[in-house]
């Protein structure tokens, strides 16, 4: 369980870490069910889930042949693959340089059998927009942000488990454009933004977390921050039975040819009463709201059910510390 409210500060920042190759993907029990959901969406509502700009085939398929070299190198055991693919999987040669490992760039399989899910895909039925076949594959949502002037564009992406956006609204922008509606981004986040994804390194990718408390387990939230409703029945009582903790688990990944970055979102929902089984834990999450700004505060959409949810926290920390 991901816990980033732990180290959460008041105002909005990167927190940045090092992130080795071999877990940059990750999957989970929830494997099977969540690209069921992915190809649901998909089949229904693609044009609010995939988005790609003209001129972005190369920059997809390089995302493509990244990542199913990734996967059949760490995964074997749920990829297998077709063709060219599986005799150069056989060839791939690590490095160790540093401690880290590095992967080298595998002939792209003519098919991908996924094991779990008992699905081939062929990467010809793809070569339109083979990052609509790269985000089949895995758990997590994709983004290419290609360099565009001083800074980076969203060129394409498939998202199927938005956080309360519009995917459609973002293709195009710039860094800066899209996080426009965070609070502090243009003072505190803009530069060391920028910074990270022109100085971002192959082989080298990053590793952050963004959390926020939801009121339903729903992975497709598209309704807009703003004008979201709550449940004005939430109480301190039944607060376990209308909250999760949402967390987000963000990578960046330098693409080496278009020397664009490829930025991936993992979704993981959490019981709240499983969140703060430990006091320290609700003390904690209670000090991280306390501690965020009023405007985070809003953009978190916590202010409906904020003294509710504090209630409960402080409870249970006082709880638990009688024990």
């Amino acid at each position: 369980m991901y816990l980033p409210f732990v180290k959460s500060k008041g105002h909005p920042v990167m927190g940045l870490q090092p992130l080795k190759l071999k877990d940059w993907i990750e999957i989970d029990e929830n494997f099977v069910s969540q690209l069921g959901y992915k190809a649901w969406l998909l089949a229904h509502r693609y044009e609010d889930v995939f988005v790609s700009c003209p001129e972005t085939q190369p920059a997809q398929q390089e995302c493509l042949d990244l990542l199913t070299t990734h996967l059949i190198q760490h995964f074997p055991h749920v990829y297998q693959p077709i063709g060219n693919g599986q005799v150069e999987n056989e060839q791939i040669e690590n490095e160790q340089i540093e401690g880290e490992q590095i992967e080298r760039k595998a002939i792209a399989p003519s098919a991908l059998i996924n094991l779990r899910t008992k699905q081939t895909w062929r990467c010809s039925d793809f070569s339109r927009s083979p990052l609509d076949l790269a985000a089949r594959l895995v758990q997590e949502d994709l983004c290419i942000m290609l360099p565009a002037e001083a800074s980076y564009r969203l060129a394409a992406a498939s998202v199927c488990f938005p956080l309360r956006w519009n995917l459609k609204e973002k293709l195009s922008q710039p860094i800066a454009q899209i996080h426009q509606q965070v609070p502090s981004y243009a003072d505190r986040l803009a530069r060391p933004v920028n910074h990270v994804f022109a100085r971002l390194k192959e082989d080298y990718p990053s590793l952050r977390f963004n959390w926020s408390i939801v009121d339903s387990t729903e992975l497709h939230l598209t309704q807009n921050k703003h004008v979201t409703g709550f449940d004005p029945g939430i109480t301190a009582r039944n607060i376990e039975e209308k909250l999760w903790l949402r967390v987000e688990r963000q990578t960046l990944r330098r693409l080496p040819i278009s020397k664009g970055i490829l930025f991936t979102i993992r979704t993981y929902v959490y019981p709240l009463g499983q969140v703060v089984k430990d006091s320290k834990l609700a003390v904690q999450l209670a000090d991280a709201i306390r501690s965020l700004h009023p405007d985070m505060q809003k953009y978190k959409n916590l202010l409906p059910f904020r003294q509710a949810l504090l209630t409960y926290l402080d409870s249970r920390a006082v709880s638990h510390s009688c024990v």
